[in-house]
């Protein structure tokens, strides 16, 4: 069999270079800030803008520049691959460290620094360094240097889940290509897999097997029924393979919300389970959050508000307004608002349409939605597609009843199907977007949407919930499984 060929060495240097030349395009045209500020020409700026107060600000910014990329360096950017939500999480942590120095220093009135100009190379920088990242990642995969071959050692549900996880972000360039069955006679591959990789067995020598797969990035993902092999498999690989990934059978648990516990001397180690937005902290934060944004953007929107009321009121003089009855944080029932969408008589004639076409009541009772609705109005079929009709929930948002970001709200006729997870549901606010809308949203099963909501409120940080909000504007825009 051909050995798998690694991503070339030099990459990691070339995306540290390509850091560095983030921060030095951002120093350059961040003197733009002045030549708009003051009205002198952009372009006599940028050609000569040397001289003393220049070489301090230079100095100052390259120096905790490389303090950045020193950061970078030792949270693995360069060395191992990262998930782009998490590394972009990193990029905004240094930076709010460095801008923090950056604003010590130029705020104590002892150096000629320009203040206008050093801000404004921290927020080109911030939005070129992830550009120049995922640049140089699209190149060398055109390239066919950014893929690495991964072998995943088990076969199971758990196996299948780990290889799930990992073709889903392609940012990362592994390329599931074998799975190694710590049985001798390796099972057949499922045909209902998708891109099935090739299954092996792992052999008695699972070493030497692995050294003729051109030794790939390997993840340990057995069941738990390989309990036994799992823990002999991990003191073997683990001499050998030091960026060994363990994708280990737990399900449910808080992944951002818990505390491990170390004994000394002790090989055993235990997990504090958290969930995250059950602790009165990061609700909190997360209810600031949620006023400061939703009162910005209702402010924002204001104009596309009052436009999108008029255009309602215009088509059939009925009400601009839908309250629904919704359940909300501990069980209790508000109103949840909406841009009316619907003919004012549509639930009598939703009925009447089911009782004429009666195949497609199965299709309601999957997600209580219809693709082609004969309730919808003209600018109400537009609303839903672009998800503008949840805008005025930013006013439930404003009154304490949603969040920007959570499960989506219930009606009291859904909370039988919810199962078990309903106790995390009524934890929390629910929200406008949440991660079941960037998951798939009409397309998913409810059974998907429950664990979804569960998913987040177990594992709640701040910038979930900002990856979130960034997502839901791309669904909107591509239009993805809405109707």
């Amino acid at each position: 069999m051909a050995a798998a060929r690694n991503p070339s060495p030099w990459i990691p240097w070339s995306l540290a270079l390509g850091d560095l030349l983030a921060f030095a395009l951002a120093v350059y045209f961040s003197r733009l800030s002045h030549a708009f500020y003051y009205g002198e020409s952009p372009l006599r700026v940028l050609a000569s803008w040397w001289g003393s107060l220049a070489e301090v600000n230079i100095l100052l910014f390259l120096f905790l520049a490389s303090l950045g990329i020193l950061a970078f360096l030792l949270k693995g950017h360069y060395a191992r691959r990262k998930v782009f939500w998490d590394e972009v999480g990193d990029i905004i942590t240094v930076f709010t460290v460095l801008l923090g120095l950056n604003a010590a220093i130029a705020f104590s009135g002892k150096w000629p620094l320009s203040r206008l100009w050093l801000f404004s190379a921290w927020l080109l920088a911030l939005l070129l360094l992830p550009g120049l990242r995922l640049l140089q990642r699209w190149i060398f995969r055109r390239l066919g240097l950014w893929s690495r071959p991964v072998a995943i050692i088990g076969t199971g549900a758990n196996a299948l889940e780990a290889m799930r996880a990992i073709q889903s972000d392609t940012l990362l360039g592994y390329e599931v290509r074998w799975l190694l069955s710590p049985e001798e006679i390796p099972p057949k591959p499922s045909p209902a897999n998708a891109f099935q990789p090739t299954v092996l067995a792992l052999g008695r020598d699972p070493l030497a097997t692995l050294r003729t797969l051109g030794s790939p990035q390997v993840v340990l993902a057995l069941d738990n029924n390989h309990w036994q092999i799992q823990q002999d498999l991990l003191r073997l690989l683990g001499l050998y393979y030091p960026n060994l990934a363990i994708a280990p059978a737990l399900r449910g648990l808080p992944l951002y919300g818990l505390e491990v516990m170390h004994f000394f001397s002790h090989e055993v180690f235990m997990l504090r389970v958290r969930d995250n937005l059950a602790r009165p902290g990061p609700r909190l934060v997360k209810r600031v959050f949620d006023v400061l944004t939703a009162a910005a953007l209702t402010l924002l929107l204001s104009p596309l508000l009052l436009w999108i009321a008029w255009r309602i009121r215009a088509e059939d003089g009925g009400p601009v307004l839908f309250r629904q009855e919704r359940v909300g944080r501990n069980g209790k029932p508000f109103w949840c608002l909406k841009f009316r969408s619907m003919v004012p008589d549509a639930e009598a004639r939703l009925q009447q349409y089911l009782l004429e076409k009666p195949t497609l009541a199965a299709e309601y009772q999957h997600n209580f939605k219809l693709r082609d609705d004969p309730r919808i109005t003209r600018i109400g079929r537009f609303l839903r597609r672009s998800s503008l009709d949840e805008l005025p929930q930013l006013f439930n948002v404003l009154r304490g009843e949603m969040s920007l970001v959570g499960p989506r709200p219930l009606l009291a006729r859904e909370l039988s199907r919810y199962g078990d997870n309903i106790a995390l549901y009524t934890l929390v606010n629910p929200g406008i977007t949440g991660l079941w809308q960037v998951s798939g949203r009409s397309e998913t099963s409810f059974a998907d949407r429950s664990n979804l909501d569960a998913w987040y409120v177990r594992n709640w940080t701040l910038w979930y919930d900002i990856v979130i909000l960034l997502r839901t504007v791309r669904v909107v825009f591509r239009r993805e499984g809405a109707y």
